[in-house]
């Protein structure tokens, strides 16, 4: 608890036992009227407080005011009549018990929340002199060399330049496992050095950095507000005006009635009496403050798991997912991609591979890197010129002065090339030499180990359709789609074509399902912009897929997409569960405190009862381990 629950709590028991312990003095008139006043302004004083500022700025109708006018009204009757003013104190009383429940939840939720932003570093360790120095992490340039003690979270993204250690990634990834890094890894800001110093060349200024986009993204998750949040409060700026003119009325026309045309006796104190008991059952704040709370502890539950949504708009769209369409490469698949073979080649197999590397070494691509692993050197810049990369087919450059074309089948008849097609499953990487075709190069993917269990799980989930599509070859993602279970592939597609397809995808389903995309880079971030909801996975390195993104999960791990599909769909269920119950509730309670049958006490059930019990479901939305 903090410091305000903790005060509350106090004031809370301070109240409950005065209200005990004036129960047993028999005290009449005035003073037991003072008396009295003491708990009631005990727990209640902030409530007034409130109630006055909102008539003062003209913001009247709120549950402040709804709870004064129906206690001071209850006080009212009490000097009046019979002196009972346990009901008034018990209502004020049992509200701030259910305020104390909401503030509590909510406490809870953002401490998962703020585990996240335990991720943004203090300072960034600069060497002068011999010494280290500490700065703020803005005021570090690209290309800076900044020192990582044991224990230090690492304050932005780079490259280690000197060092070996383990990093604790929990903040970011939501899991345990520790990772390796050693001089040449890139490293991400928001990890925790746990062991060797680390010495790493910055490669982004803090405020494009990771840590800086994650923090950014959970800072203004709550901004975002779902259709259910927002119908609510526009229910509430309606409601509370409506309910007040009702209960004012209550209070005056069937007085007057009585009194005017039936010629019976008014009975003033009885339907004033009802008209609070009408205001007290009315109050929506079971609606106001557990549906907004659902969808919090639904972003916190789903941030500690490492599962990053945006806003509760998304978390709605999300639960309603029946298709998910997924990027093949490092997605699905590891996006290590390895050297498996040399065919009709017409020199040796080094040779082949030494010219596709060079002509590759300007692309960070996947299958760059796999080539210049194979080739086992630092490609030497300084042999390439004239690079040009056509996108979606390949990379044309002159190495040595020899014109090297190497890419898919595509480039060979972009240049009116023969090839030779290969028999074997994975990507194929045709190489031409000054227009004549020398050979091809198979490069082939793994699958991630969970990626079949991943797409079981989303049909389990009641996911209806998974589709793949990929710029790899036909017969590589055709394997790759057996292999994990996929319903439909779509292969050797540009990224625009990709766009296109899921247009065509998002056309032809069924208007209320909605459609999921998931994918890991930058040639992603038109496809995760155009899909109705879209997860960026192991987004970590990848600034294009956090933008555009409105689900990110923070380590590469497939099967996290079933789990914030179920974690979406169990924060709305809780929502509507909340909704319903609270409305059923107040419906019936209303309508016997119009007929004069409910007494205050269950008007304090309708109101505060049933927000504690709102509110205490909400919580559940934390809970997600077991989905």
């Amino acid at each position: 608890m903090n410091k305000k629950q903790k005060k509350m709590l106090i004031r809370i028991i301070i109240s409950f036992a005065l209200l005990i312990g004036f129960s047993f003095i028999p005290v009449e008139g005035i003073l037991r009227f003072v008396m009295y006043l003491v708990p009631y302004l005990v727990i209640g004083y902030d409530i007034l407080i409130k109630a006055g500022k909102g008539i003062k700025n003209r913001q009247v109708f709120d549950e402040n005011f709804l709870m004064a006018v129906a206690t001071v009204g209850a006080i009212v009757i009490a000097v009046t009549g019979d002196g009972d003013y346990t009901e008034a104190i018990a209502v004020m009383l049992f509200y701030q018990i259910g305020e104390l429940f909401q503030s509590y939840a909510v406490g809870k939720s953002r401490r998962n929340i703020s585990e996240l932003m335990d991720i943004r570093p203090d300072h960034a360790n600069i060497e002068a002199g011999g010494r280290l120095e500490q700065v703020d992490p803005d005021e570090v340039e690209i290309g800076t060399v900044i020192v990582v003690q044991p224990g230090e979270k690492v304050p932005i993204d780079g490259v280690v330049s000197e060092g070996h250690s383990t990093l604790n990634t929990s903040a970011l990834t939501g899991e345990s496992l520790p990772r390796e890094v050693c001089e040449g890894d890139e490293i991400v800001s928001g990890c925790v050095n746990m062991n060797g110093v680390l010495k790493i060349r910055t490669t982004k200024e803090f405020g494009e950095s990771t840590v800086s986009k994650i923090l950014d993204l959970v800072e203004n998750a709550s901004s975002r507000k779902s259709k259910s949040e927002a119908f609510i409060s526009k229910f509430a700026r309606v409601y509370t005006p409506a309910v007040c003119y009702s209960a004012l009325a209550l209070a005056i026309l069937p007085p007057l009635v009585r009194m005017l045309a039936l010629g019976m006796s008014p009975e003033w104190g009885d339907w004033i009496y009802r008209a609070l008991t009408f205001l007290v059952i009315s109050c929506p704040c079971a609606l106001v403050i557990s549906i907004p709370l659902s969808f919090f502890a639904g972003l916190g539950g789903a941030s500690k798991e490492g599962i990053l949504i945006k806003g509760s708009n998304y978390l709605e769209t999300l639960s309603k997912t029946k298709y998910v369409v997924f990027d093949k490469t490092g997605t699905l698949t590891q996006g290590v991609f390895e050297v498996n073979g040399i065919h009709h080649n017409r020199m040796k197999d080094k040779k082949l591979i030494e010219y596709a590397a060079l002509a590759e070494s300007a692309s960070s691509h996947p299958i760059s890197k796999s080539l210049q692993r194979a080739y086992g050197k630092v490609p030497d810049r300084s042999r390439v010129s004239d690079v040009q990369e056509i996108s979606g087919n390949g990379v044309i450059a002159k190495v040595d002065d020899v014109e090297v074309a190497a890419g898919n089948a595509k480039l060979m008849e972009r240049l009116g090339v023969g090839y030779i097609n290969c028999h074997h499953a994975g990507t194929i990487i045709h190489i031409a030499l000054n227009g004549e075709y020398a050979g091809h190069i198979l490069i082939s993917d793994m699958v991630k180990p969970t990626s079949k269990a991943a797409v079981e799980a989303l049909k389990r989930a009641g996911v209806e359709k998974t589709v793949m599509l990929t710029g790899d070859s036909s017969s590589a993602a055709r394997q790759a789609a057996e292999e994990i279970g996929i319903d439909e592939v779509h292969s050797e597609l540009l990224p625009a074509d990709k766009v296109s397809e899921v247009e065509a995808l998002i056309e032809s389903k069924p208007e209320k399902a909605k459609l999921a995309f998931v994918g890991d880079g930058i040639n992603d971030a038109p496809v995760l912009s155009r899909a109705d909801i879209g997860i960026a996975m192991g987004a970590m390195g990848s600034d294009a897929a956090i933008e555009a993104a409105d689900v990110v999960l923070m380590d590469d791990d497939p099967m996290k997409i079933s789990k914030a599909i179920k974690i979406s769909r169990k924060c709305i269920r809780i929502v509507y569960e909340n909704i319903w119950f609270a409305i059923g509730i107040k419906l019936v309670c209303l309508a016997l405190g119009a007929l004069g049958i409910a007494n205050m006490w269950l008007a304090v059930f309708a109101d505060v009862g049933v927000m504690i019990i709102a509110v205490l479901n909400a919580i559940r939305a934390l809970f997600v381990k077991k989905l």
